[in-house]
């Protein structure tokens, strides 16, 4: 079965239906011809559960996303692994039928920590990767911590270097590629004696230093918005560089550099993030990964699980009307 439509998104759920059909997606204008000449969205909308707070097995979640209208699930590689590959072949058969592609799994190797924590967890690494490859998975990500109390930026630049190298060569060899997200608030990169990568200029530094093709970005807007980077910083990029995206807005009346990590808004919610400017870099650079909304907002964990996954479906729906597509 094809990819669902826009049309098909608008219909998924009665809910959605009565809120978009008052708003501006409701119906279709006709297509200028600088519209007709934009690219055409490649990325999905993802739905991961955990960043909203819904608890959601793997069948659970593969049914809320495609209820709610999403175009791609996280996978839960501890579930994949029980499965068998006839299981396994069903699985993705009924994805297909549901019009939805795999999203990208957690990276589970332990390289903040000691040498002895990293050596073990890069053992377990290979069978993760097997797992994730016999699925369909075809990415993983992580985030770099953007300050260190002990390690000078040189000392931590060549530890993740070195760590990150040997953790995309086993990566690498299963066909997955690795996405790596730098945290931007000032508030989060000064807590620390010693501030780390937390700008998309000094995260290219590391995946050039890593040197390995199948490493690139996770970008977040919010990440985006608190380095105070710019849509031609974007451009820039090559598509294939970008591995995986999140996206929320900002709360509104709070001066850039006292903007707190963990307290973020809904796309769109307030409009303080460029998200416009932002998704549609994404489309003109051709990135063809999953976008997934990522709010750490305390006011969506505490809702009924269909409340929250019927606001993170309008977000993402207001958020992808900005770029037409």
């Amino acid at each position: 079965m094809s990819r669902m439509t826009r049309r098909d998104w608008l219909n998924t759920t009665a809910l959605g239906v009565g809120l978009w059909s008052m708003g501006a997606l409701a119906g279709r204008k006709p297509v200028s011809g600088e519209e007709a000449a934009r690219p055409a969205r490649r990325f999905q909308a993802a739905l991961v559960c955990s960043a909203i707070g819904v608890r959601a097995d793997q069948r659970q979640a593969i049914e809320y996303a495609a209820r709610f209208g999403f175009e791609a699930v996280e996978p839960q590689p501890d579930f994949l692994s029980r499965l068998s590959q006839e299981e396994l072949a069903d699985l993705r058969q009924e994805m297909q039928e549901k019009g939805l592609t795999w999203s990208a799994a957690g990276l589970p190797v332990d390289f903040r920590g000691d040498i002895d924590a990293f050596t073990r967890s890069l053992r377990r690494f290979p069978q993760f990767c097997e797992t994730l490859q016999r699925a369909g998975v075809d990415r993983v990500g992580t985030w770099i911590s953007p300050s260190h109390n002990e390690r000078t930026y040189l000392e931590n630049f060549r530890l993740h270097a070195k760590r990150l190298r040997a953790v995309a060569n086993i990566a690498g060899g299963y066909g997955l590629r690795l996405g790596l997200e730098y945290v931007g608030p000032k508030k989060s990169w000064s807590a620390g004696r010693y501030p780390f990568i937390h700008t998309m200029r000094e995260m290219r530094e590391l995946i050039a230093e890593i040197d390995y093709p199948c490493v690139g970005l996770t970008l977040d807007s919010w990440h985006w918005y608190t380095a105070g980077e710019t849509v031609e910083d974007l451009r820039r990029l090559p598509g294939h560089r970008v591995v995986i995206v999140h996206i929320n807005d900002a709360p509104s009346g709070i001066p850039v550099e006292e903007q707190i990590d963990s307290v973020r808004e809904l796309p769109c919610a307030t409009g303080v993030i460029d998200l416009k400017g932002f998704l549609g870099a994404l489309v003109e650079i051709g990135f063809d990964g999953p976008v997934y909304i990522e709010p750490f907002k305390k006011e969506l964990r505490q809702l009924p699980p269909e409340e929250a996954l019927q606001l993170t479906a309008e977000a993402m729906q207001k958020a992808i009307a900005l770029v037409g597509n």
